[in-house]
Order: C-alpha cells, then sequence, then structure tokens
C-alpha cells in the first residue's frame, strides 16, 4: 500500500471538519490549555513566514490535545489597514470585497496545511460585530479620561493629501507619488498609555516565560529614566532652559546645549539676532523632515547657532545654543546638554562645527588622555577631573553627589522620565474602526451612545487615495444629529489604528459570538491567560505593549482578574533561502502551495519543523524536503511488516524516545524531537515492531505530520481519531539497563571493555575485572597500587 498524500490529507480535512474535531467549550472538569499565533493580515497567500509560525503552534496544540487539557487553538484576521485600501484601489473594487475574498483564499490554504483552528471562533477585525466593541472599549476610555484629543505633527502628503505611517515614508517621499513628505498639525486622538507607564514597567517582572531580549525591548521603549533636571540661565533674558540629563556626572563637561527645532523658546533665542534668518530656513527645513530620518544614526546631523548663550550653572561658563535636527521634543525637555568628550553624538557634532571640548572622566587607570588625541567620545566609566570638589571620584560615585548638590543648591532637580508616549490611534483613512465621537457647534465633543453602536463604515464611500479622509466626502455618514441638544452635528471622520484592533482579540476568541460585551467574563475567567503566544519578533515591542495595557485597562473595568495576557511567549525565526529573507522583490519566495502539490502538507510540516529550532532563522534546502518525505515512506513502511512481538531491545528503545519527545515537545525542540522518531525508526528496521510499538511511533509523530498519522491510526484498527488517543507513556523500568559495558584502563591506557550486570556491586566488579583473562599481559606480577572505579563507566587500574 502506497502513501497517497492528497488523497489522505483531503480525507482527513473533511473528517476533521465534519465531525467539529477542534470545537472546544470550557469544562471545568480539564485543565485548559489555550494556545495562540498572532493573527494574520489577510494578503491572499500564506508564505512559509505562516507555514512556520502555525506550523510550530498547531505541534503544541495537538499534543497537548493528547495529553488530555482542553485546547483551545482559535484563528481570525487582522483585517483593517492601508494595504486592502491600496489593493481596492489597484484593483478596481471595494476594501471589504477584496478583504473578504482575500480571507476565503486564505482559510482553505490554512485548512491544507492540517491546521488544528476551532474556526466556529473565527473573528475579522473589519466585521461591525468585532469593531463595534473597539469602539465600545474607546467610549469606556473616553469615559476615563484615557482617549483624549490634541494637535500633534504628522507625516503628510500635499498631493494625496493624506497622513502617512512612518513605513510608509520611502527616502523622505510619499510612497505612492514620490512627493516630497512634509510634518504637519493635526488634531488627532491619543489613548493615555502613559497613565499605565509603572504597571507596564513593573509587570514586567511577571513575564518569566518571554524571551528575555523581548522583556529587554519592551523595558528600553518604556524608558524609565532618572536623572536630574538642570536649569541653564539665559544669558540676555531673564529665563532658564531646563536640561533633563541621566548624565550629571558630565555636567562640568557641557560646552553647549542644544535646543529641538520645535522647542518653545526657539524663536525668543534667534529673534533679533543675525542667525536668524538662516535660523528660521533650517526650521523649515526640519519640519518637512520625518522623525525616522532626523534620528536615523547613517544621517549627518546638521544644526544652525542661534546667536544666543547660556550660563552652566555648576561653573558659570558662558556657553553657545544651538537648535539640530536630531534633538526630538518627544524625550526629556526637548533640550540638551552636549558633552563631546563623553557622547559620540556630541563629539560628532562638536567637530563638523569646531564647538569647544572639556574632558571630565578619565580612565580608571589615570591614563593622560587629550583632545586631540581623542577620535572618539570617552563614554567608559572612569575617574572625575576637571569637575571642581568632585574629582578623584568615580563618575558612577560623582553622578549621585551632583545630583544631589545641584539640588541643594537649586540648580537643579533629580527627577524620572520616561520615554513611553501617549499612543496616537488616529488615521486619515477609510478602511479602519470608525472614532464614535460627534462634534456639535453647541456641546462640542459628544461620545456617541452606547445604544447606537456600532458607526458603521459607509459601503459607498470613495477610495482614491487622495483628497484626505474619504469619510469625510460621504455626506449621510458626516452630518448627523447631536445626542444631546438635537441639533445638526458631524461625525469624527478618522479610523483608528489597527493595533487597537489586534490589542485585545485574543479575549474576543472567548466569546467569538457575543453580541452584548466584548467577551463574557465568566469565559475568560476560564481561558485566559492565553498559556502560549506565538508570533514574529517584529511585534516585540508596540502589539505586545498595547495587549498589555489593554488587558490592564479591563482589569480596571472588573471585567478579569490577571495582570498580563500571555503567559509564556515564542518569537520564531525568519525563513531564510540564499541566506536572505524570502521576500517577491528578492525573486526568492517559495509557494508552500507548490510543495504541499508535489509532496503534501505533512512533509512540509516535517520539513519546516526539523530544519531548525523555533527561534532561530530557517535556511530553505529543497534537498530537506526530500529527505523529510522519505522518512514520512520510511515510516509508512513499517505496516507492512509488523511482528507478533519486539524483542526487549527494541522495546527500550521505545520507551526512551517517548520519554525524550515527550520533553521535547514540550519545549518546542522539535527538531530534536524528530530525530528521536528518526533512531526509533531506524530500531525498528534493524529488528522490526510489533503493533504496539508501531502505534506509540504513529502517536509521536501526529502532532508534526496529523493526516499520516490518522491513516496509519485507522488502519491499526483504531475507530476514534488520533487527536482524541491518549498520548503515550513511558515505564520507568525499562529505561534501566540490565547489562552496562565498563571501559578498563590500566595506567589510564583502555585495555578491554566488559559487559557486567547493570546493579553489580563494587566489590564483585572488581573481582570479575581482576580475574579477567585480556588483563593479565598488562597486571600479572605487578603490584596494584589503586584500583579506580567510575560507577557505571570505567574502572582505572594503576600497578
Amino acid at each position: 500500500m502506497s502513501y497517497s498524500f492528497k488523497e489522505i490529507e483531503e480525507k482527513w480535512q473533511k473528517i476533521w471538519h465534519d465531525k467539529k474535531i477542534f470545537s472546544v467549550q470550557p469544562d471545568q472538569e480539564r485543565k485548559k490549555y489555550y494556545l495562540l499565533e498572532m493573527f494574520q493580515y489577510p494578503s491572499g497567500k500564506i508564505h512559509m513566514g505562516h507555514v512556520r509560525n502555525y506550523t510550530i503552534g498547531d505541534v503544541a496544540a495537538r499534543f497537548k490535545l493528547m495529553q488530555g487539557f482542553q485546547v483551545m487553538h482559535p484563528m481570525g484576521f487582522d483585517a483593517f489597514g492601508q494595504p486592502a485600501e491600496n489593493a481596492a484601489i489597484k484593483n478596481n473594487t471595494k476594501p471589504d470585497i477584496w478583504t473578504h475574498k482575500c480571507i476565503d483564499w486564505m482559510k482553505a490554504e490554512l485548512k491544507r496545511m492540517g491546521f488544528s483552528y476551532d474556526w466556529g471562533r473565527e473573528v475579522s477585525t473589519c466585521d461591525s460585530d468585532y469593531y463595534k466593541w473597539n469602539q465600545w472599549i474607546f467610549l469606556k476610555m473616553y469615559e476615563r479620561g484615557l482617549a483624549y484629543k490634541k494637535g500633534s505633527d504628522v507625516n503628510w502628503c500635499s498631493s494625496c493629501e493624506t497622513t502617512l505611517a512612518n513605513e510608509e515614508v520611502i527616502e523622505g517621499g510619499c510612497w505612492r507619488c514620490k512627493t516630497k513628505v512634509e510634518q504637519k498639525d493635526l488634531e488627532q486622538w491619543y489613548l493615555k498609555i502613559t497613565d499605565y507607564k509603572e504597571r507596564l514597567l513593573e509587570d514586567l517582572n511577571q513575564l518569566g516565560d518571554w524571551p528575555e531580549r523581548v522583556i529587554s525591548m519592551q523595558n528600553n521603549w518604556i524608558g524609565k529614566s532618572s536623572g536630574v533636571e538642570i536649569y541653564f540661565k539665559l544669558k540676555d533674558l531673564a529665563t532658564v532652559i531646563p536640561v533633563f540629563t541621566t548624565r550629571a556626572d558630565t555636567i562640568f563637561g557641557a560646552t553647549y546645549i542644544v535646543l529641538a527645532p520645535e522647542h518653545p523658546q526657539v524663536l525668543d533665542l534667534i529673534k533679533g539676532r543675525l542667525q536668524e534668518k538662516e535660523a528660521l530656513k533650517f526650521i523649515e527645513k526640519v519640519s518637512k523632515e520625518t522623525k525616522v530620518v532626523r534620528t536615523s544614526s547613517d544621517v549627518k546631523k546638521e544644526g544652525v547657532f542661534t546667536g544666543s548663550y547660556a550660563v552652566n550653572p555648576v561653573n558659570n561658563e558662558t556657553i553657545p545654543i544651538w537648535i539640530a535636527d536630531y534633538v526630538l521634543m518627544e524625550y526629556g525637555t526637548g533640550a540638551i546638554m552636549a558633552v563631546p568628550t563623553h557622547d559620540q553624538r556630541d563629539f560628532l557634532f562638536a567637530k563638523e562645527h569646531e564647538l569647544p571640548m572639556r574632558i571630565v572622566i578619565q580612565t580608571i587607570d589615570h591614563r593622560p588622555t587629550t583632545i586631540e588625541a581623542m577620535i572618539e567620545a570617552f563614554e567608559d566609566d572612569g575617574i572625575q577631573v576637571n569637575s571642581a570638589q568632585f574629582d578623584g571620584f568615580t563618575n558612577q560615585e560623582a553622578k549621585i553627589k551632583i545630583a544631589e548638590w545641584m539640588e541643594q543648591t537649586k540648580i537643579g532637580k533629580i527627577q524620572t522620565h520616561w520615554r513611553l508616549r501617549d499612543w496616537l490611534i488616529s488615521r486619515q483613512r477609510y478602511w479602519g474602526t470608525p472614532i464614535p465621537i460627534i462634534y456639535c457647534s453647541k456641546c462640542g465633543i459628544v461620545p456617541v451612545p452606547y445604544a447606537q453602536l456600532p458607526v458603521e463604515l459607509p459601503k459607498d464611500a470613495p477610495i482614491t487615495g487622495e483628497g484626505g479622509s474619504p469619510l469625510g466626502k460621504v455626506k449621510e455618514f458626516v452630518e448627523v444629529k447631536c445626542p444631546k441638544c438635537i441639533g445638526s452635528a458631524r461625525r469624527e471622520t478618522d479610523t483608528m489604528a489597527t493595533f487597537f484592533d489586534s490589542s485585545w482579540y485574543f479575549l474576543r476568541f472567548c466569546s467569538p459570538k457575543l453580541d452584548n460585551a466584548p467577551f463574557n467574563v465568566l469565559d475568560a475567567k476560564y481561558w485566559m491567560p492565553v498559556d502560549q503566544y506565538i508570533g514574529g519578533i517584529e511585534h516585540a515591542i508596540l502589539h505586545l505593549l498595547y495587549s498589555r495595557f489593554f488587558t490592564k485597562f479591563f482589569q480596571d473595568l472588573g471585567m478579569i482578574d490577571f495582570k498580563e495576557p500571555f503567559k509564556r511567549l515564542l518569537t520564531q525565526g525568519m525563513v531564510l533561502k540564499d541566506g536572505e529573507v524570502m521576500s517577491k522583490s528578492r525573486g526568492n519566495i517559495v509557494d508552500p502551495d507548490s510543495i504541499i502539490k508535489n509532496y503534501g502538507a505533512d512533509t512540509l510540516r516535517l520539513f519546516i519543523l526539523f530544519a531548525a529550532p523555533p527561534e532561530t532563522e530557517l535556511e530553505w534546502d529543497d534537498r530537506g524536503i526530500e529527505g523529510a518525505n522519505k522518512f514520512l515512506n520510511r515510516v509508512w513502511r513499517v505496516q507492512e511488516n509488523l511482528l507478533p512481538k519486539a524483542d526487549d531491545v527494541l522495546l527500550r528503545t521505545m520507551h526512551r524516545v517517548i520519554k525524550k519527545v515527550s520533553v521535547d515537545y514540550a519545549e518546542f525542540k522539535f527538531n530534536t524531537a524528530i530525530a528521536s522518531l528518526m533512531e526509533l525508526t531506524n530500531a525498528i528496521y534493524q529488528s522490526g515492531a510489533d503493533k504496539e510499538v508501531f502505534a506509540n511511533l504513529v502517536l509521536m509523530i501526529s502532532p508534526i505530520a496529523p493526516h499520516f498519522a490518522e491513516e496509519l491510526w485507522q488502519i491499526l484498527g483504531n475507530k476514534e481519531s488520533i487527536c482524541k488517543a491518549k498520548w503515550p507513556e513511558f515505564d520507568p523500568k525499562m529505561l534501566v539497563e540490565d547489562v552496562i559495558t565498563i571501559v578498563v584502563q590500566v595506567n589510564g591506557k583502555l585495555r578491554t571493555k566488559l559487559d557486567v550486570p547493570a546493579d553489580i556491586a563494587q566489590d564483585k566488579l572488581k573481582e570479575l575485572v581482576l580475574s579477567e583473562e585480556r588483563l593479565k599481559p598488562w597486571i600479572e606480577g605487578k603490584s596494584i597500587r589503586n584500583f579506580v572505579i567510575v560507577p557505571k563507566k570505567l574502572v582505572n587500574i594503576v600497578v
């Protein structure tokens, strides 16, 4: 009987669907396991990155199911966003039609891979029964002062009359029309995530099963910094410039100040100065640059002198005030003290503009250093010099002492600053959740009443990609009655950023059809938090941070009783070909469809797991696909020659492999688990297997190659799906070897090996070794000075 993968895979996919094998409900009698891969944007085709991510999750889900857990393994679609709007324009269709068509294509492909999803829990964020609850959440946040509107700079394309995300700005121009992108001030909606900064930082300590790299990235993004706000008085004006620094130890080396071009004091500083015209020109230039470009490490930093001076409060030295593109208002006070000898960015800027420098920290060994000899800033720890009464202290000691001294003398104040900023959620686009706000000339900003949710997207909005928000052009959508005074009013035409949709979808999966709340509190109490979350490292900051923020907000609403949404996190590596990430632009794509057509989904699943550990990059190799296919066919043929009874050696190998594979599956070490399954298969071909051994091999391979295993399980006479079978258990007694091999050395050199009972006593072992004929030439007639026994391994006779 041959392994006909196409017929077998289609057969079992239909059985799983018809019998709803993976449909699940809360069961208080069973321990739950919620496994979730990050849901996908419906582009229409799955790629190898999807295959790898979802196969990793599927193996874990199937393994837990066979261990007796109540497993929830849902899937949905992160369906809003600019790409669908762009695709609709390109294909002359509507975003909803295009998106749902793509969802249908992707669902079909995911089912062909044999993934164990409970499709009854499917959600699509573009459906109004989902985004209604986005709006509900927004209104709850608005009621608590967490949603607010303010003016801010955005990337703006004057040709398309629309905002652009940072990633849509290509070499300073609009990705669509190449027009130079400008910064424009717009009134937009924000969420006050900064109210949760302490909790977001503190609760990182609870994420012990997250990769350390991800925790570090979150920590850095939240960016809690302890330092000093130092007050630099202006030389000619009776005002000060506050500057925040974490390096108070370098204050005596501050030789100039740099302000962000947007700093509120800049215009006063340049007014009437010789440099005013040049400074205004520079400010105008920088206003058209994106923050990404301004802070890029590989772009030369530019700046101009304001014509004004400040006084360094620690030494009363007059220092120049500059403005530069690399300083932003988003962090600290929008002003920095420049210490070019001890900060590389300041060093390069000072060299470029011939600004003064002063060394205030020397190496620990007091090795003399001169400014002329410096080719880069000295940023390591050292000893204070040129720092008045703080000379001789280590810079770490001085950092504390100088901060305390500045606070005592009122020239500075010890403070804590945060990098985290409130979350901008406004988008001037069509394909997103409408923000549920109404503007009334009498009543001001009025939230849409809960009874009027959802505020649905109009079907006939003109989608052109130009001329501002499409929603603003639909009269029937914009013009409404004020809920308070019933007078004429207008709707908000911004939509929400898609990160809003993905910040709570894991909770919606608990109650996907519920129509009177975002989720059922009791269902969430049973299923949450997610036991295992799987996704790409590219989501290590924003998506995970926003999900943690929403979880804490729901906790504050009293809807959940846990602090963190994901217990354990795995970030899978990228799939490469010829050393580069697979992409259409590089022409190195391998289409999963072609592999499934020629080898079957199970072969693809096996290869993708065997080629590399989940967390590392995977290099595509066509030979690996061939090897995976050969292995499955080799296992398939075992059924043709089953023995009545397997020998004891094979049974011991089987129990050892069961133990090893069970541990490896639990720890996501799928490549080593597969190696063990190959070892057992080789042992079977050497001695022959009985039904018990073969059945256990099939059970262990089933999470990886489920269609293949289902068919063999049925051939072995089983009526129920292998998914319902119990995971095999090893017998500890069978792991104990009856006979072990002992290496025998004389004066450290191998002379022979002896097979002895595993539980042999040491005196018996010594007696046996000394009577061994093969050792007589090396020990006969000689004095034995020592007899060393390393239990269960070796004996060394010293003569």
